[in-house]
């Protein structure tokens, strides 16, 4: 999720926001450049505020959130659900509400400004372990049980994790690789505890660590069409809400 078509769609609509004003107040055209750049101007500035305050698509790109979200599936994020942040600057301007436990989000990681997914394990203030596969916060053990083995992969299984009430499924290995043997974290005041749903095929906060609250960009809330290959027919059977 690396291509920053925020960023773009921003300087294209601001392109064609100074040939409207020139076509407007300046050279007045019926037709030509000035008068075709300048007729984008409403439709980018609509798609732009669309993009940037309300409901913004994605594409998943990796496995790291296998079986919630698979690579091709196309989802939607809420941009407004933690509040309205000005395109390209991020800067908040409007409070709405903070990230819940359980939460699908979409961020820019602490260590490079690309787009990630992942779920939302640990608030700020909680002490996040993961010892043998097992998810543990503040203490508690997340509750897991198991669903299936995943066919072609004997050392996978699919288990439901209870999420403090939130549930969900999980990939993980039997016996856990390194990532899930012996990891313990307190989360710091103002940054959010991430992890893939595919616990041990996930680079996440036990990788590059919290996420801070200015680098949150929405809550993924639905599956919309699955199109893995441009040489297939998209697919609709995998809509619905993401759990």
């Amino acid at each position: 999720m690396d291509f920053n078509f925020e960023l773009i769609l921003t300087i294209v609509f601001l392109i064609s926001l100074v040939f409207w004003l020139i076509n407007k107040f300046l050279v007045k055209q019926e037709e030509g450049l000035i008068e075709f750049s300048a007729s984008l101007a409403p439709v980018l500035g609509l798609v732009l505020v669309l993009r940037s305050f309300l409901i913004e698509p994605f594409q998943i790109p990796s496995k790291s959130m296998v079986p919630t979200l698979k690579v091709g599936d196309f989802i939607l994020v809420s941009k407004w659900s933690y509040g309205l942040r000005l395109p390209v600057l991020r800067t908040k301007i409007f409070d709405v509400d903070s990230p819940k436990r359980g939460d699908v989000v979409v961020f820019f990681p602490p260590h490079e400004d690309r787009y990630f997914i992942k779920r939302l394990v640990g608030l700020p203030g909680d002490k996040i372990q993961v010892i043998n596969g097992k998810l543990y916060v503040n203490n508690t053990t997340m509750t897991q049980t198991d669903t299936a083995i995943q066919a072609g992969a004997p050392r996978s299984v699919v288990m439901t994790e209870n999420l403090n009430g939130v549930e969900h499924s999980i990939q993980k290995r039997v016996p856990p690789t390194r990532i899930s043997q012996n990891f313990s974290a307190v989360v710091p005041q103002a940054h959010y505890f991430m992890m893939g749903d595919s616990r041990d095929n996930s680079s996440d906060s036990r990788v590059w660590g919290p996420v801070p609250e200015e680098r949150i960009v929405g809550k993924a809330f639905a599956r919309w069409m699955f199109w893995d290959d441009f040489l297939s027919v998209p697919s609709f059977s995998r809509a619905g809400k993401i759990q």
